[in-house]
């Protein structure tokens, strides 16, 4: 008796995989707390060093974990975005770090150094933050705000930590940093809660606005439907 192929070839069977939960209310918490520790002991009510913890496992890995996630859900700007500011903070928090614990190391940062470099550090990342500021118009009103604010914040730390590399090691422009960078903490907290509780509701509870710009959007659909 023959023996056709259907009967030897057992049948597939697809199953889809359950899309993971969205990880940006996590990067964004662990972008806000962190950046409201730093900035509040840039503004002067925090002690320092409290925040290298914060930003090498909260602010840097938890935000680097996001940004991984992001990239399977097909999130190139929310990849992008937190998978940069978590190597951010790793960075940041392990250059204190080496600063601290080697004297060789700390011996490259003595005096004027420190700030000088962190200011270029700053900058930086400044010209990325701008234009994912630029880009940050096609998500939602709250996430552009966290990276208007942020542009602001690092922009005013720049100038201060320049200004602290020429002397002025009470600069007034690093406290304001600080107050700002408070305030980008505050709208990042804001983005994360209306992430968590939209998403566990499926409809919006706490609003994030509509994109700034729809041009994009149009072109997308315009091609989808030609």
């Amino acid at each position: 008796m023959a023996v056709t192929t259907a009967e030897v070839t057992p049948a597939r069977v697809y199953v889809e995989a359950a899309k993971p939960a969205d990880p940006a209310p996590l990067g964004l918490a662990a972008f806000a707390l962190t950046t409201f520790v730093l900035s509040g002991h840039n503004a002067t009510f925090i002690p320092d060093l409290i925040w290298i913890g914060l930003a090498l496992f909260y602010g840097g890995l938890c935000q680097l974990l996001a940004g991984m996630w992001e990239f399977k859900n097909q999130n190139v700007f929310g990849a992008t975005a937190f998978s940069t500011y978590g190597g951010f903070w790793m960075s940041l928090g392990i250059v204190v770090v080496l600063a601290v614990v080697s004297k060789s190391f700390g011996a490259e940062l003595e005096g004027s150094n420190l700030p000088n470099a962190i200011a270029w550090f700053l900058l930086a990342f400044a010209i990325f933050n701008t234009y994912m500021l630029l880009w940050s118009t096609q998500v939602s009103v709250a996430v552009f705000l966290v990276f208007l604010t942020l542009e602001a914040t690092e922009l005013l730390l720049v100038i201060g930590n320049f200004d602290a590399a020429n002397g002025n090691a009470n600069s007034e422009w690093i406290h304001l940093g600080g107050w700002v960078g408070i305030a980008t903490a505050l709208v990042a907290w804001y983005a994360s809660a209306a992430g968590v509780i939209n998403g566990m509701k499926g409809s919006s509870v706490l609003p994030v606005g509509a994109p700034l710009s729809f041009h994009g959007q149009n072109a997308i659909r315009h091609r989808q439907h030609a």
